[in-house]
């Protein structure tokens, strides 16, 4: 365990940008470093945490709270949180960055794809069914994302690979003094 205290790392952006992908990179080397590593994915929590919440606005807004106040207390509690959540609302990630900062930092990573890589990438046809109007309330589709506009780190995943992009998550979170520096092995 680090005697740095813990900290949230919250990944945002729309579905298949990368947000995953990019925390199950960053994850195993934070462990490696000593820390202490908790995810938080959005789509593991709506299955254990918010179940029956639905995807209105509101909904929504309850399933990132929700998520914000479980990585506020396991900050507290010194873990290294890697949350991966869509959380499309900038004035429900500032409510959640309050509750974490009371413990701990709270690092905003803007993970940045367009939406036509986002879909490009979709495996489980998601955008494709949106675009369809199968699925209504799709996020980028139609229904909004607020980009973050003083994120800490913003990733351009379509120009860069998901180990390049950790990379910089990594130099971040040691420029602030988050995570000791790696060891050459």
């Amino acid at each position: 365990m680090s005697d740095r205290g813990g900290f949230t790392l919250w990944f945002t952006g729309l579905s298949g940008a990368g947000k995953t992908t990019i925390s199950h990179i960053v994850g195993p080397e934070l462990e490696r470093r000593g820390l202490v590593v908790d995810y938080l994915d959005g789509d593991v929590v709506r299955t254990h945490l918010s179940k029956g919440l639905g995807f209105s606005k509101e909904d929504r807004d309850t399933n990132i709270e929700r998520i914000g106040w479980v990585a506020s207390r396991l900050t507290r509690a010194g873990a290294a949180v890697l949350v991966s959540a869509i959380s499309p609302y900038s004035e429900t990630r500032a409510h959640v960055r309050g509750m974490v900062e009371e413990h701990g930092a709270f690092v905003e990573t803007y993970v940045q794809a367009s939406v036509e890589e986002c879909a490009r990438r979709d495996v489980k046809g998601l955008y494709a069914k949106a675009f369809a109007g199968e699925i209504k309330g799709f996020t980028g589709v139609d229904d909004p994302y607020e980009a973050p506009e003083q994120a800490e780190v913003v990733l351009e995943t379509e120009g860069q690979t998901p180990e390049e992009s950790a990379a910089q998550v990594l130099a971040e979170l040691e420029a602030r003094g988050l995570v000791p520096a790696a060891v050459a092995s």
